[in-house]
């Protein structure tokens, strides 16, 4: 008898802990002391809590845990982080219990050039007695067979034009670690030798969400006294540990930002290079910043 799935609604409490709060800060190379208990939490290092729990004999061969339960069916397919959507009311703090209710709020299957494809967008409502995000998850599902280069899009652009960033060096303790923090088995990140033989990829492939959260460091980094109001990503091409991760925010933007800032909001566009290629793109809408206002440059 063939078991339908229907999606359901899952409810978990769980609180960020200062020792991982601490452990990220770490791994960002962030100055100063690590936010504490009662501290705001930075944009996206809310990923620090609600971390994918399995068995170990419920993991494929991949690492990613299998799906048919809360995600649906999706066996013999190759995972893919597309991008998401935070909007935040107010941001939830280092030690402070939390409750996530999530739901699989659309299912569609496609034909791509790379094969048939399923999107499956995952929306996450976070709340406590202070912290209200709303979060979209945009997971993508492929045939599982061996990538090529020629899959990825020719999305070659100067990181130069983007006149403001910092360059990341992706190394193997960079992505293993931040596979342990998140509880990220899935072997393209720390297993070479399944990168490479197994899925095809030309070396260690980075993870989307620390792509992204090195984009949010990106915009904390240059405007250290603006709140984030949402924050929206999309993945564009794989980024490997061949390359140095360069992360740039654009001149126009900037500028734009600058000139309202006392006054009003304003949404910078940031991106991700590996090598010449972007591989990832975000926006940040930052909330109206207070009178007097310092903007640090990398």
């Amino acid at each position: 008898m063939t078991t339908i799935w229907q999606p359901v609604e899952a409810t978990h409490q769980d609180v960020v802990t200062p020792a991982a709060a601490s452990a990220l800060h770490d791994l960002l190379d962030r100055d100063g002391d690590p936010p504490g208990v009662g501290s705001p939490l930075p944009l996206l290092w809310h990923w620090l809590a609600f971390l994918p729990q399995a068995r170990q004999s419920d993991l494929g061969e991949d690492g990613h845990p299998r799906t048919g339960t809360f995600l649906p069916p999706a066996d013999g397919r190759s995972r893919m982080y597309a991008g998401g959507r935070i909007a935040i009311g107010s941001a939830p703090a280092v030690g402070e219990p939390l409750t996530r209710t999530s739901r699989v709020s659309d299912v569609a299957r496609k034909k791509g050039r790379t094969g048939d494809l399923m999107f499956v967008t995952v929306d996450h409502e976070l709340a406590s007695d202070r912290a209200a995000i709303h979060e979209r998850q945009n997971i993508v599902y492929r045939d599982a067979r061996r990538f090529e280069a020629r899959e990825a899009p020719e999305l070659r652009e100067d990181a130069h034009a983007w006149v403001w960033g910092r360059d990341v060096r992706i190394e193997p303790t960079l992505l293993f670690r931040f596979s342990a923090l998140t509880y990220n088995a899935h072997r393209i990140h720390y297993d070479r030798d399944y990168a490479t033989d197994v899925e095809g990829y030309p070396a260690l492939v980075v993870h989307g969400p620390l792509q992204a959260v090195l984009l949010a460091d990106a915009v904390a980094r240059f405007f250290p006294c603006r709140a984030v109001r949402s924050f929206e990503f999309r993945a564009l091409a794989p980024a490997f540990d061949d390359h140095d991760l360069r992360l740039r925010l654009k001149g126009s933007s900037l500028g734009e930002a600058a000139e309202d800032a006392p006054t009003g909001g304003a949404t910078v566009e940031v991106a991700a290079f590996s090598g010449h290629v972007k591989t990832m793109t975000a926006a940040a809408a930052l909330e109206p910043a207070p009178a007097a206002v310092s903007f640090t440059a990398f």
